[in-house]
């Protein structure tokens, strides 16, 4: 696979990046372009490891080495059909998956692994670029109607494999534009907006139908869709954002990440925002509470506007940055991760919690507290306060990126009378149907905030089971099991 010895011959070597000190000043992406020599060498790493754990880290099922070996030999037009085999959206994973199928690599055992995902974004590009990548309506039609309600990820991926399965698809969509946090969350600098617009295009000339500005439950009756369709699908987000309930809590200046990151690229877009409603952190004291992704482009957002100073605490301890014991390979590694926007600045922190937000009806503070984290006899972490360990930062903006606790439940969930589960996500039977007839669910509404791989795999098994009930068979394809 690749070449026999390009483990051994060459390191990684992903990508180079934009200098930070001359990418803070624009939302461009920040990766440079590979050489053909580079590519064609980072493939050739792939091993010939017999047994292929990339293939089960990956929850699309994607067959990475076969992808691989026709990059290193340079059929890029056979590397592109084996990637869009088992992945609708290599444009997307290749920017902003983490990628666990890197972390199930055979050769991260002990070295570093193929550099998968930027190899997946560099097969995509070239698809587009030769005319590969192109609409594929179907030849014929079931006449059966679908609604999508969702507009993310994993809704994109159910209404395209559907369509090409001959029903006629509907997707709707409560903003303004297509493609959920793909457009409206993620910021330009991780995922340039009009790469999904581009996808967008596409599939609206296969022949699928996107409805914007409608919230159905809210403004669009339930109804409408059961009268209409012979299926649903619900595959909107984990929309409900972790709140952190202190005192202060409601003063001017204490906002939602997803608030601020969903404003600014509707800057980006074009859209004015009334200087009432602007969240900006020009000239501001910045603290974001949360270590992940959602913290860091948060992060990287406010260094571009002009943040004079930027916190972010985590109430986690710090990861080590090598796998502890009990994480061995090719299990998930919970080690430290940076994203490109720690390299642009910033001062992180940990072990922290928040006890309250001071002001006068403006944010001046955060006031906190030192904890640290025991295991007991059971094995389980408990959280105790360090005495006298309570600290002031002064703040303007905080922006809360703790991530979401289950979808909302007002409107469409609470209408259709759908059954939850235990966290409050949407319940499903093993055909991905929910309590309600022809009604079924995928995506983060069922497995709760997850990762955009993930989001496209639910799709593609909620789109194998809608086609399966409506048809009687199926020749959709069924993702492989996933290391959990």
């Amino acid at each position: 696979m690749g070449k026999p010895s390009g483990f051994i011959e060459f390191n990684r070597e992903p990508p180079g990046r934009r200098d930070p000190r001359s990418r803070i000043h624009d939302y461009d992406e920040f990766y440079e372009t590979w050489t053909e020599q580079a590519i064609q060498e980072q493939s050739g790493r792939c091993m010939d490891c017999a047994v292929p754990f990339c293939h089960t880290g990956c929850p699309l099922g994607n067959v990475i080495p076969e992808f691989n070996h026709q990059v290193y030999l340079g059929n890029w037009e056979k590397a592109t059909e084996v990637l869009l085999s088992t992945n609708n959206f290599p444009e997307f994973t290749g920017r902003i998956c983490p990628a666990p199928c890197e972390a199930s690599c055979v050769l991260s055992i002990n070295n570093d692994p193929v550099t998968i995902e930027y190899i997946e974004k560099e097969i995509s590009e070239r698809g587009y670029a030769n005319g590969w990548i192109k609409p594929e309506p179907p030849t014929e039609r079931t006449g059966k109607k679908v609604a999508v309600v969702g507009s993310g990820p994993s809704g994109l991926a159910t209404a395209q494999q559907l369509n090409r399965a001959g029903h006629y698809v509907t997707v709707y969509e409560r903003a303004e534009k297509i493609g959920g946090l793909l457009m409206l969350g993620i910021p330009d600098f991780k995922l340039e907006k009009h790469i999904v617009e581009r996808k967008i295009d596409l599939m609206e000339k296969e022949g699928i139908n996107f409805v914007t500005n409608t919230n159905v439950g809210v403004d669009y009756d339930v109804q409408n869709l059961i009268n209409d369709f012979d299926a649903i699908c619900l595959t909107g987000g984990s929309t409900q954002p972790r709140d952190l309930p202190v005192d202060g809590r409601n003063l001017d200046g204490v906002h939602y990440a997803m608030e601020y990151l969903t404003q600014q690229n509707r800057i980006l877009s074009g859209q004015s925002v009334p200087p009432e409603e602007l969240i900006n952190a020009e000239g501001k004291r910045v603290i974001i509470l949360g270590g992940g992704d959602t913290g860091a482009d948060c992060l990287g957002t406010a260094i571009r506007q002009g943040a004079e100073v930027i916190h972010q605490f985590e109430l986690l301890p710090e990861p080590p940055e090598e796998r502890p014991d009990g994480n061995p390979w090719p299990e998930w590694p919970r080690v430290l991760r940076s994203s490109p926007a720690h390299d642009e600045g910033g001062i992180r922190d940990y072990n922290i919690l928040t006890k309250q937000f001071v002001g006068d009806e403006k944010l001046e503070k955060l006031q906190a507290v030192r904890v640290e984290w025991k295991q007991d006899e059971n094995g389980r972490y408990n959280m105790t306060e360090v005495p006298n360990s309570t600290f002031d930062t002064d703040a303007e903006l905080v922006l809360l990126a703790m991530g979401f606790v289950h979808p909302e439940h007002n409107g469409l969930l609470d209408q259709l009378g759908v059954e939850l589960d235990d966290r409050g996500n949407v319940k499903v039977d093993s055909n991905k149907m929910t309590s309600v007839p022809n009604v079924f669910a995928g995506g983060d509404m069922v497995r709760g905030q997850s990762l955009v791989v993930w989001a496209i795999s639910e799709g593609r098994e909620v789109a194998r089971c809608v086609d399966a009930h409506l048809s009687g068979a199926t020749n959709l394809p069924k993702t492989l099991p996933v290391i959990q």
